[in-house]
């Protein structure tokens, strides 16, 4: 095998990019060193153990999730000008935010800690900080709509409800959302980000969640 530069970032991509395909308890040093096309020994050199590269997987992928937002920059400045409807504005937002997962490396990164929630704690925690996140900009999103007088004038407890409501939704559906993309992917490997061809958004799962969400803020 020729020498290569192999880093931690590109050890733990591999180790999740296994961890898709076999799953994360299944995914063995010589599945890491077989798709990174090194010894096995050469790991070592980054990682003590198995379980150091695990725990590395989890704090690399905590780190990849902590930069996605629901919201963009200067989503709530744009409200404040009072010409963005609500509809319009969660359509824009929930479309991005589906697409943000459709793609190397979040899709893995989604998939390994939404599996790994169930046996380390730590994944857990990634997951709900991510549902938390999405529950609090959805407020923030509805708090700037009722300022903006788009919608209602709403108490902070309605609104925490509806933000909830709303978030669970756009949580329920992406799950589902992935899910079955996941399923796709491994059933057709070459339709991975990179491969021969890239799977195309699913407009009808998307549309679902779309028009559950509108029908919400309608009666708003």
């Amino acid at each position: 095998m020729s020498k290569k530069n192999i880093s931690q970032e590109k050890i733990i991509q591999a180790f999740l990019a296994s961890a898709f395909d076999k799953s994360a308890g299944a995914t063995s040093l010589a599945d890491v060193s077989e798709g990174l096309e090194i010894k096995k020994a050469s790991l070592y050199n980054h990682f003590e153990s198995r379980d150091a590269m695990y725990a590395a997987s989890i704090a690399y992928s905590a780190q990849e999730v902590e930069r996605i937002s629901f919201l963009e920059e200067k989503t709530l400045e744009g409200i404040k000008g009072g010409k963005v409807a609500p509809a319009a504005l969660f359509k824009k937002l929930i479309t991005r935010y589906f697409q943000l997962f459709e793609n190397e490396p979040l899709f893995q990164i989604y998939v390994f800690v939404h599996s790994e929630q169930y046996f380390n704690i730590e994944a857990m925690k990634i997951v709900e900080g991510e549902n938390n996140q999405i529950c609090d900009s959805i407020k923030d999103l509805l708090s700037a709509f009722v300022a903006a007088k788009k919608i209602t004038k709403k108490t902070d407890k309605e609104l925490k409800d509806v933000a909830s409501n709303l978030a669970a939704i756009i949580i329920q559906q992406r799950d589902a959302y992935i899910a079955a993309r996941k399923e796709i992917v491994r059933q057709n490997p070459d339709s991975k980000a990179g491969g021969l061809f890239a799977l195309p958004t699913d407009e009808a799962a998307l549309g679902r969640t779309l028009k559950l969400v509108e029908a919400m803020l309608k009666t708003l």
